[in-house]
C-alpha cells in the first residue's frame, strides 16, 4: 500500500499542495516542448517533401550553432554573425540538394535515409574540424535569470526561447497552409510523379525545403545552445524530436506542435514528481518510453494519416 500511495497519490498531492511550483514546472515543460516542436518541424519539412526521415537534422542544429558561436568568437558582431550563419545554412541546403539528393532521385527511400546518416557523420566531423570540439558558451544577450509573477518564478531565457519558438512555429504553419510553395509542398508529399506532371519543380521544392529546414536549425541551435551550451551532445538532444514525430505524425505540422508540448510537459512532470521515487533521470528516457507505448495504440500518430494497403 505504501508503494502504491507513493507512486499514485503522493505526486498528485504535491501538485495540489504547491500549485505555484506546479505552474513553474508546467511553464518549463511548455518552453522545452516548443523547442522540441521547432526541431521536429525540420524533420517534418524534409519528410513531407521526400518521404525520408532526415537523420542529419539534429546535427544541422549543432552545425548552425557551432557556426554562429564560432564566428562570434572570432570577433564578428552578433547580427552579422547571424546573417552569415543564415547564408552558410542556405548554401549547405543547396549543396545537399545538388550533391546528395539530386543523384538519388527515384531511388528507394532506404537509400536516401542512409544518405542522411552519412551526411550526419560528415557534418559532425566537418563542424569539429572548422570550430573545434570544446563546449562553447553562446551569449545572445538574454540573461539566464528569473523574475516573479504572482509568486511564480519565470526564467527569462526559457520564456524568450518559448516565445521565439512559438512565433516561428506559427509562421511555418501559415507558410504550409496558405502560400503557393506550401501548397506545392503538400502536393509533392502526396505524390511526386503527379506533382511533376502538373508542373511543380520537384528539385526546386527540395532546395526550398532544405533551406527552410536549415533556417529552423539556426533558431533551434541558438535556443538550445544558449540554454545548455554549444556541444556535440546537442545533436542528440535534437533527436528527442523523434518521439515528438511518433506522437504527432511524421507529416503533420500541428502534430509536431502537439507532440512537442506533450513530450516537454510530460517529461518535466515525470522528472520532478516521479523522479525521486526511481532515483531521477526520468527526463532522459521518458519521451522514448511514451513513444513506444504510443506506437502500440496509434502508430500513425495523433495527426498522421492511417495507411490502408489492399492485398
Amino acid at each position: 500500500m505504501e508503494i502504491l500511495y507513493s507512486v499514485f497519490v503522493g505526486p498528485f498531492r504535491d501538485m495540489v499542495t504547491a500549485p505555484g511550483f506546479l505552474v513553474e514546472v508546467l511553464i518549463g515543460g511548455i518552453a522545452g516542448g516548443l523547442m522540441y516542436s521547432l526541431v521536429a518541424l525540420g524533420f517534418v519539412l524534409i519528410f513531407k517533401a521526400s518521404g525520408v526521415f532526415n537523420f542529419a537534422q539534429g546535427v544541422m542544429v549543432l552545425f548552425a550553432a557551432l557556426t554562429l558561436v564560432g564566428l562570434m568568437e572570432r570577433g564578428v558582431p552578433v547580427v552579422l554573425a547571424l546573417v552569415l550563419t543564415m547564408v552558410v545554412m542556405t548554401a549547405l541546403a543547396f549543396a545537399i540538394e545538388r550533391i546528395v539528393l539530386r543523384p538519388l532521385v527515384n531511388q528507394e527511400y532506404i537509400i536516401l535515409f542512409m544518405a542522411t546518416i552519412g551526411l550526419n557523420f560528415f557534418l559532425e566531423g566537418f563542424g569539429e574540424f572548422l570550430w573545434g570540439s570544446n563546449v562553447k558558451k553562446l551569449d545572445i544577450g538574454i540573461p539566464d535569470t528569473s523574475f516573479t509573477v504572482a509568486g511564480v518564478q519565470i526564467n527569462k531565457l526559457e520564456l524568450t526561447a518559448a516565445i521565439t519558438s512559438a512565433v516561428l512555429v506559427a509562421v511555418l504553419a501559415v507558410f504550409f497552409q496558405k502560400t503557393r510553395i506550401g501548397r506545392a509542398l503538400r502536393a509533392v508529399a502526396d505524390d511526386h510523379e503527379a506533382a511533376l506532371s502538373i508542373g511543380i519543380p520537384l528539385k526546386t521544392i527540395w532546395v526550398v525545403v532544405w533551406a527552410v529546414a536549415g533556417l529552423v536549425a539556426i533558431v533551434a541551435g541558438i535556443m538550445w545552445g544558449a540554454k545548455s551550451g554549444v556541444q556535440f551532445s546537442l545533436s542528440l538532444i535534437a533527436l528527442k524530436a523523434l518521439p515528438v514525430l511518433i506522437l504527432g505524425g511524421f507529416t503533420s505540422v500541428p502534430g509536431a506542435i502537439a507532440g512537442g508540448l506533450i513530450i516537454g510537459v510530460g517529461e518535466k512532470l515525470a522528472e520532478v514528481y516521479w523522479g525521486p521515487l526511481v532515483g531521477g533521470a526520468i527526463e532522459n528516457w521518458f519521451a522514448y518510453v511514451l513513444a513506444l507505448a504510443f506506437l502500440l495504440v496509434r502508430p500513425q500518430g495523433l495527426f498522421g494519416e492511417k495507411i490502408i494497403e489492399r492485398v
